[in-house]
Formats: C-alpha cells, structure tokens, sequence
C-alpha cells in the first residue's frame, strides 16, 4: 500500500481531510447500516438539536503504525464504553459497542495511507462524534442522531519535543458537582475556551482546577487528567466524581503497577499537599503525558523538583513504557491493542 505524499516529519496538530469518514444515522428508533462517505460537509436543519442546546458528545483515539509494520489502535473498546456514558448523561441514543469498534477499523482500513509510517512521531487521530441532527425548538432532546468518525493525521502534540508546562490553579470550575464533567461532551469544553484563551494571555499553558464543591482538592485540567509522583516514587492521580475518565490516565496508572513495580493510588488530592510531591504530569490521548514543571496558585509558586527542564525519571518510564506498548516494542495486556492490519 502506497502512502500519501505527506511530509509527516513536519505535521503539527491540526486537521487535515482524508478520504474517508464514517456515517451512521439514527431515525425511527433505529440506527442505520452506515456508510463510508467521501464528503467531509455536514448537512443538518438550522435548527438541530446540537445547534440549539449542544446536545453533542465524542471522543478521540490513535492509530499508529507498529515497529514490525502492523497498523493498530490503542483500546478503542474503552473509547465506546465511555461514548455510551456520555451518550446516556445527554439522552442520547447509544452507538453499539461492536458496531463502534467495526466503524473504527473500516475508518482506519479505508484511509490505511494517511496512516503515517513508523518512527515519523505522527500518528492518525480518530474522532468518533454525535450529535442531535432533527430540528428542535422546544428544550428537549432530539429525536434524531448522526454518528461520524472522522481521521486526521497528526504530528506531535509538543512540536519540538516535550517541554514542561507551567499552568495555574483556576478561580473559575470546569464542572458543577453532580454536573457533566465526568462525561465527554462538547459543552464542557466550550465553557472552558474562555479560561484557557486567559491562560494563554496571562503565560500560562493550562488551568488546573478544583474541586467544584469545596474548591481546595485537584481535579484535573481542562484537556487532560492530571497524575502526581511523591518523592517515594508511589503515582497517584485524583479521584473525584467530576473528572473525565481518561483512557490514558488508567492505562499509565496499571504500566505503573503492573510494568513498573510502582505503588499506585486513585484519591482525593488537597491542593495543600501538592508541594510535596516531586513531579506532576497531564495525561491525554494527544500528548500521553506533558510534564508540568511549576503550578502557580494566585502568585504563589509551586515547582517540582523534576520537571523544571525535562521529564521527571519517573513520568519519563511512564511515557516511554505506554509509548512502547502503543507502538509495539513492548508486549501489550491482553485486549489493548486492535489490530487493523
């Protein structure tokens, strides 16, 4: 197979049409058999159901090219169980598990030649998303759906190499409590464009933020979870019931255990004890995981002893453990990698 005329070396992360993408709708209490379509436009009524109250969900995936030449994705059957929870918060219909994994591999087959080759430090991402189609006036959910997965490759999220972030404890709450943020919906992440675009201005990269309730625990950014390593090496990561549960973030945790002989722990994290922690890492699908070197709380600076200039040693055996999994240098658990072809 022929790959396209792309310089891969030089891709950022940004969104490039392919030639396929995935369409499924939903009409008459029934989802259709889905197509491959070439056409990357939308057609909807001005007044559907995403339009007018956002009812929108999705999720995002990689597939990469392997050492020994197979092309594969990275537990797409976790990417479904969340789009279903997401799906169930907003009334949505839910995109069958099998039939969500069957959309992932014709996608990732169809455009097996925007898949960038082993070693470029690219990858194809994947977006699985749905939204109310149907026209609504009333606030209520839709009685129709659409269902797409578009693919796009990607270079590195962090062009350049991976630079520690310095990001800052936000006033403003990502998520109510007993709200939406545990799922992946759009609307969640248009409330958040307005602090991040903040954070940029005032020279930081990200906001972390707090717990919704009492606001003095971690919970995680607004693109990523956040993990933390003490100075005894032990790996921890926020529990709460206002966080989106990363696929990146449950994977690490297990590499940690599993892989590494590290103890690991999922708690409530008080801001207050951060100081003494010795790295701090965000984890996603986009970058696995960015070290952070200083969080900035109203002035007050916290830096951690490793991350300042690089990756910490243990977030480093972190990143290069999940990587080698991901690109086949390292054997996988059983079920995490889909082979496409």
């Amino acid at each position: 197979m022929e790959k396209k005329n792309i310089n891969w070396g030089e891709l950022g992360f940004g969104y490039m049409p392919t030639d396929y993408r995935f369409i499924s709708n939903w009409k008459d209490g029934k989802w259709d058999d889905g197509v491959l379509s070439t056409d990357p436009n939308v057609v909807i009524s001005e007044c559907a159901g995403v339009l007018q109250y956002a009812q929108t969900v999705f999720e995002g995936l990689k597939a990469y090219t392997t050492e020994d030449g197979r092309i594969v994705c990275f537990r797409p059957d976790l990417n479904a169980d969340r789009l279903e929870a997401s799906c169930k918060r907003l009334q949505m219909p839910v995109f069958p598990k099998d039939r969500f994994i069957e959309a992932v591999r014709e996608v990732v087959k169809a455009n097996a030649a925007y898949v960038p080759p082993f070693g470029s430090g690219a990858t194809l991402y994947l977006r699985p998303y749905m939204f109310g189609s149907d026209a609504v006036i009333g606030v209520k959910p839709a009685t129709e759906y659409q269902f797409r997965i578009l693919c796009t490759p990607v270079g590195p999220y962090f062009k350049g190499g991976v630079k520690p972030l310095t990001v800052r404890i936000s006033d403003l709450d990502r998520a109510a409590p007993k709200g939406t943020g545990n799922i992946k919906a759009g609307l969640n992440y248009a409330m958040s464009l307005y602090n991040i675009v903040d954070a940029h201005n005032c020279g930081f990269d990200e906001n972390i933020y707090l717990d919704p309730g009492t606001r003095t625990k971690i919970e995680e950014t607004g693109g990523a979870n956040i993990l933390f390593v003490t100075k005894d090496n032990k790996v921890l990561t926020p529990k709460s019931d206002s966080i989106l549960p990363s696929i990146t973030r449950r994977s690490l945790m297990y590499v940690a255990k599993e892989y590494l002989g590290l103890e690991v722990e999922e708690r409530e994290i008080e801001l207050a004890e951060i100081a003494d922690f010795a790295e701090c890492g965000l984890c996603g699908t986009a970058a696995v995981i960015s070290p952070d070197g200083k969080i900035v709380d109203h002035g007050k600076e916290i830096c951690f002893p490793a991350g300042m200039t690089e990756m910490g040693p243990v977030t480093k055996k972190l990143y290069d453990t999940l990587t080698g999994i991901q690109m086949g240098k390292l054997p996988a658990p059983e079920g995490w990698i889909e082979e496409i072809m």
